[in-house]
């Protein structure tokens, strides 16, 4: 199954809805624009159900096959907001919005799921129920455990769930797969560490608050350097430091501690945690302070199912005559709420050689649509054949 000659068809009209949506971003759950949009559209194509307010902001909309024998249901998801990133890219399209941007292209993911579900709805060649799934928050805010904590999988019956990313570096149109873990835990923390401030030309007299950071940021390090299995990914980073001082001459009375923990299993996971809050805890107390430490789980470890990985890369070879391993990826997904759910399996679809995702001069490639969107198709058609 090469690209569908009626997604060639259809990419002016694609592209037209991607370059709107790049130039409205919205950030988070507060997609009412973008979702709106996507529901009017799904309407308009005939599907046979259509719901907002899955998840806050999240749509959701049904497509029937022209058979139903088995009562089979695939879900199909794409993510809608944005990144508070000012765009830098100078497109006549640009982002209308100061300080949000489409900058980690799902403005074309949604733009490619819209496309399929058109399709789907015009054909009908499946024998089964699609559920394509649109959902905010995906950049921190866990919408994909918004709408499955809102029944999403149970309402509709999903029995199996995909997603699918862009990827600079990866040739355009091409794809990358990876089987298990593929997509890391990201939790972060907050360490306040609380000293004794004083007269810097008295140090005698203080417990210096950044002295005390300053061995907790090189004491974290041993986590990954010392207490991980080495052939266990795990990266820790001190990403902001803030002093209660801002004077030449004053020793800090407390200095805050952000960063983030990265792992890719669930032991390591716990490990990390239950070592960097001995850690800061003890180092504070050896040098005469303390720490607090408020440790925030964010999204899982996202893995991909095994029988649900091999038949998305087989539809993915038909497309574009290959399928890399792709690397495991230190970022997070919040896809891995919907795959601790239900078996599936997440996918990276190439935008050639542009800026990284998450830069101020990334733009997605519209020229990857008709891959995307014939890979969707493809999900649904061989998956749920017409016999």
């Amino acid at each position: 199954m090469p690209i569908k000659n009626r997604f060639a068809e259809m990419l002016p009209e694609i592209t037209a809805w991607r370059r709107d949506l790049h130039e409205n971003p919205e950030i988070l759950f507060d997609t009412h624009r973008t979702a709106q949009i996507v529901a009017d559209k799904l309407t308009a194509f005939g599907c046979d159900e259509v719901v907002t307010g899955i998840g806050r902001t999240g749509v959701v909309g049904v497509i029937k096959g022209k058979q139903d024998t088995a009562g089979r249901v695939i879900g199909l998801r794409a993510d809608m907001d944005a990144l508070p990133i000012h765009e830098q890219t100078g497109l006549h399209y640009a982002s209308k919005t100061p300080g949000a941007m489409h900058a980690c292209g799902h403005d074309g993911h949604t733009s490619m799921l819209l496309g399929a579900a058109k399709y789907l709805a015009e054909t009908r060649n499946f024998d089964g129920t699609v559920v394509v799934i649109f959902q905010p928050a995906e950049e921190g805010g866990g919408g994909g455990r918004e709408m499955c904590a809102d029944g999403m999988m149970d309402r509709w019956n999903i029995q199996e769930v995909y997603g699918m990313h862009n990827w600079p570096g990866i040739p355009l149109g091409q794809f990358a797969i990876r089987e298990g873990a593929f997509f890391a835990a990201t939790d972060q923390f907050d360490i306040t560490v609380k000293g004794r401030g004083g007269h810097a030309a008295k140090p005698h007299e203080t417990v210096d608050a950044t002295v005390i950071a300053a061995h907790l940021i090189t004491a974290l390090q041993t986590i990954a350097s010392r207490n991980a299995d080495p052939v266990d990914q795990v990266v820790v980073s001190v990403t902001s430091v803030a002093s209660s001082s801002h004077a030449y001459n004053v020793i800090a009375q407390e200095v805050h501690l952000k960063g983030t923990v990265r792992s890719m299993s669930r032991a390591m996971r716990d490990l990390a945690k239950d070592r960097l809050i001995t850690i800061a805890r003890l180092t504070a107390e050896s040098l005469g302070g303390k720490a607090e430490i408020a440790y925030h789980l964010g999204y899982p470890v996202m893995v991909n199912h095994a029988d649900q990985t091999d038949f998305a890369a087989d539809v993915a070879r038909s497309i574009s005559g290959q399928c890399d391993d792709a690397p495991l990826i230190m970022g997070g997904e919040d896809f891995a709420f919907m795959l601790e759910e239900r078996p599936g399996a997440y996918i990276l679809v190439g935008n050639g050689d542009s800026a990284a995702v998450h830069h101020p001069e990334y733009n997605f490639n519209d020229d990857a649509i008709p891959a995307g969107c014939s890979w969707w198709a493809g999900i649904i058609e061989n998956r749920m054949p017409v016999v």
